[in-house]
């Protein structure tokens, strides 16, 4: 059986500022209608078709514990089952990762009399374009017999310029028409070298894609990384599942090394094998990477939301909330969203990752999150901001409810827009109706609730000495996030509510 693997983390800093810490890359529509996480897990319907005697199970996803919610929803949205989302409480590169996920699928082949002992993990990650999903698999299909004679196989793309950006491996012997050893994985070159390298057809791109059974990969590390597998052992020892998640030990996790698969094994395995794979690649690792992707207008321009161009060529430009206009411009990335704007040469791309570090150094949150931050039960909106007084657009999905929670330092307005809003203010709970409003004081112990089928809209507005999301009590959650006092604790809450 294969068990596709599929690694959602990083942050994705270098297409800033559509790609934020809590937004991050692989969850937006930058290159087609759906998320690349979508598109990834999309990729693998049709893949048994093309094995002969394996079975493909449902995939199982990897991701920070900040985007838990994003993961899981934007898999429900697209129909796709899954069989568990593992959460890592800190990033460590990719070896620790999949070692993860190579022992929870033991684990659980094991507690499972109907799963194969030992899967075939094929390991993908959540933030790559592929133009060509029958290519992608069938060049799959061709791996999976080198991944039960115990090899480590690796998807190599056939390169068609020579890219500085991204590493090589260099083919050894051949092992049949489709695959060869590997002779030795490259750092990113300069474009000298680049170019020897593709005169001399023997190398390909490190896709970061990998096929090999959970036992092989967990022997490999075993024994050239061994402090990581130790550590990995220990994090899922004390695992807790949580609806769709999968928790670990944060602090045996925290112990590991950080390293990836290549430096922690690939690169130092005997047992290592390379399939070319000519897809459509791209790892959109920059704008000038959207750029080549997507569609482009007849001036060779990728046009996103309302734009109006003049004499302009060679541009990326997006808008998501004003009109945006060029005139006489060329080679440019232009991004305009609700809190920031971006303009830079799409030559000099790379640079984006600089402005992420200052917005970082200054103490700032632009590059955190978007001023629209989503939320397990919907969404919010800050739509204007004072000294004393912060305003809020608030959507709360159907059936979803918010923390029943205090503020110490502000208090709040709320007007519902449409829909219902059923409220718990202290002792009393009550609806609030469109065009209704209600205040909850500072200090009172309060939750909303969208008992509707319909999304709950309504504008908050919060006056006090502090409004920071820092400014918080929780007494109850419903989606695992940290609750500092029971909800006893608070002598205001009717119990029976």
């Amino acid at each position: 059986m294969i068990l596709p693997v599929i690694l959602a983390g990083g942050s994705g800093s270098r297409l800033w500022p559509l790609s934020r810490e809590l937004y991050p890359k692989q969850f937006l529509n930058i290159a087609g209608e759906q998320s690349m996480l979508q598109q990834t897990l999309l990729r693998l319907q049709g893949l048994e078709a093309h094995l002969s005697d394996t079975e493909c199970a449902a995939p199982f996803i990897i991701c920070n514990e900040e985007h838990r919610f994003i993961a899981a929803e934007q898999a429900r949205s697209a129909n796709i089952e899954h069989s568990g989302i593992l959460l890592e409480p800190v990033g460590r590169n990719t070896a620790p990762a999949i070692a993860l996920a190579a022992l929870q699928a033991l684990s659980h082949s094991n507690n499972n009399q109907q799963s194969e002992s030992d899967p075939i993990l094929l390991v993908m990650a959540a933030d790559h374009h592929i133009a060509r999903t029958t290519d992608f698999q069938q060049t799959v299909a061709r791996g999976v017999q080198y991944a039960k004679q115990g090899k480590l196989v690796t998807f190599g793309i056939t390169p068609n310029a020579p890219e500085t950006g991204y590493g090589y491996i260099k083919q050894g012997e051949p092992l049949s028409q489709s695959a060869y050893a590997i002779e030795c994985f490259v750092e990113k070159p300069d474009r000298a070298t680049a170019e020897q390298y593709i005169d001399s057809e023997q190398y390909l791109w490190n896709s970061g894609m990998f096929m090999f059974r959970a036992s092989r990969y967990l022997e490999e590390l075993a024994e050239h990384h061994p402090e990581i597998l130790a550590a990995c052992k220990l994090a899922l020892a004390t695992q807790n599942n949580d609806l769709d998640f999968i928790r670990i030990n944060a602090e045996a996790f925290k112990s590991s090394p950080s390293d990836s698969i290549d430096y922690a094994v690939m690169e130092k395995t005997s047992h290592a094998a390379v399939i070319p794979m000519d897809v459509g690649w791209n790892d959109i690792g920059s704008w000038s990477a959207i750029w080549d992707v997507n569609d482009k207008d007849e001036y060779n321009n990728v046009i996103e939301g309302d734009v109006l161009t003049v004499d302009s060529q060679h541009n990326y430009i997006h808008a998501e909330n004003k009109l945006v206009a060029t005139v006489g411009v060329e080679n440019l990335i232009i991004v305009e969203t609700k809190d920031a704007i971006l303009v830079a040469n799409k030559d000099k791309v790379q640079g984006v990752k600089s402005i992420v570090s200052q917005l970082n150094q200054a103490g700032r949150t632009e590059h955190v999150h978007h001023r629209e931050v989503f939320r397990p039960w919907g969404k919010y909106d800050v739509i204007d901001l004072g000294k004393r007084d912060k305003v809020k657009r608030i959507t709360v999905k159907p059936g979803h409810k918010l923390s029943l929670q205090m503020h110490h330092h502000r208090a709040e307005h709320w007007v519902v827009v449409a829909g219902v809003a059923k409220v718990t203010n202290d002792e009393k709970t009550y609806l609030v109706e469109e065009d209704q409003s209600t205040y909850i004081p500072l200090g009172h112990v309060h939750s909303l609730e969208n008992p509707g089928d319909s999304p709950l809209e309504m504008i908050e507005v919060q006056t006090g000495s502090h409004l920071s999301e820092d400014d918080i009590i929780r007494y109850q959650d419903s989606y695992g996030r940290d609750v500092k006092y029971k909800q006893s604790d608070s002598p205001q809450i009717n119990k029976s509510n």
